[in-house]
């Protein structure tokens, strides 16, 4: 297998990171990480390199190191995913390991209840791959399969700065009940971020997060805009249904909130990405031009129009600016 230039990974738009500590994520084993904990390998950050960082057991490096192996063997570790979900990428990032990355690298996968044991049967995800020194290695999955764990191993030693899951959340809405109203657009029901035209600032796959915005950084945001027009973000739902209700969080946007927002919504069968967002300009209208205000939720309900079931909705921020959340309650259509 051959690592995916960034224009190649086509995964890295439109999927959450599976591995992200605010998900639940958690690196639960390693092999060793004796220069740089395990934890660090799933940090939301992007890692830094410290110059004249030193610990107790040598050179500070932000990712998982392990010692130099002295014998047979290589070293793994095994992250425990958020939520279990359908995987369509991965990046193993060697950012700032120079003279102590891995050679080479693999990924098995696992669906357990629990922690994974000596009798979990792993499958291979990602076959041995070379790797190279400070450098992304974007990887696309080849599979449909439902995963808990991953358990990325190193060939045999060194350190890795970053790991990130790309995919998307599997829910069992057979088991939902269909009268009960849900967020439709969070990530713990698996929505996710289509596109938007503008991120300069931030993610829209941000505004999907669970909980209020820690800080300005925590939501979607736009560059200043020099043109007419608006910006717009494309969030396909977790399941279709009806929506009823809409919460748009501006926390921590004080001088940059938008003036304004609005919604349109669609019940999209087929297509690809692109070509829902040609289709986004044309789709009925859910939630009216509404006035926001700096650092709020602001809630609509009675605001919001009848128009059916829907599979996507387009945020329309007018002109431009920073949303924290967005929420959309409603019921599952089956």
């Amino acid at each position: 297998m051959k690592p995916l230039s960034a224009d190649q990974a086509d995964f890295l738009n439109g999927y959450v990171n599976l591995a992200q500590p605010q998900l639940g994520a958690e690196v639960t084993f390693a092999t060793d990480d004796f220069f740089a904990d395990k934890s660090r390998l799933i940090d939301p950050a992007d890692p830094v390199f410290i110059t004249d960082k030193y610990d107790e057991n040598g050179k500070w490096m932000d990712g998982w190191e392990s010692r130099r192996k002295r014998g047979e063997g290589y070293d793994h570790c095994i992250v425990r995913l958020g939520l279990p979900g359908v995987i369509a990428g991965v990046d193993i990032d060697t950012s700032h390991f120079t003279g102590n990355y891995p050679p080479a690298a693999s990924i098995d996968a696992c669906y357990v209840d629990g922690e994974p044991d000596a009798t979990t049967e792993w499958v291979e995800l990602v076959p041995s791959v070379s790797l190279g020194p400070d450098s992304h290695h974007y990887l696309k999955v080849e599979s449909d399969g439902t995963w808990s764990h991953l358990r990325l191993n190193i060939y045999p030693d060194g350190g890795v700065a970053r790991l990130r899951v790309y995919g998307r959340i599997n829910c069992n809405w057979d088991n939902r009940d269909p009268n009960e109203v849900v967020d439709l657009a969070s990530l713990f029901n698996g929505a996710r971020a289509v596109a938007a035209n503008n991120e300069h600032y931030g993610s829209p796959s941000k505004i999907l997060a669970p909980g209020r915005g820690v800080n300005m950084g925590d939501g979607w945001e736009t560059r200043r805009r020099r043109e007419p027009g608006n910006d717009w973000a494309i969030i396909e739902l977790g399941h279709a249904g009806v929506i009823s209700a809409v919460e748009v969080d501006t926390a921590h946007f004080k001088g940059n909130f938008p003036d304004r927002c609005s919604i349109q919504g669609a019940y999209m069968v087929g297509g690809t990405d692109q070509s829902i967002i040609t289709q986004s300009m044309f789709w009925k209208t859910l939630l009216p031009e509404q006035k926001l205000s700096m650092d709020a939720i602001h809630k609509f309900e009675g605001e919001v129009q009848d128009i059916g079931p829907v599979t996507h909705v387009r945020l329309n921020i007018i002109p431009d600016g920073g949303v924290s959340r967005l929420r959309l309650f409603g019921k599952i259509s089956k």
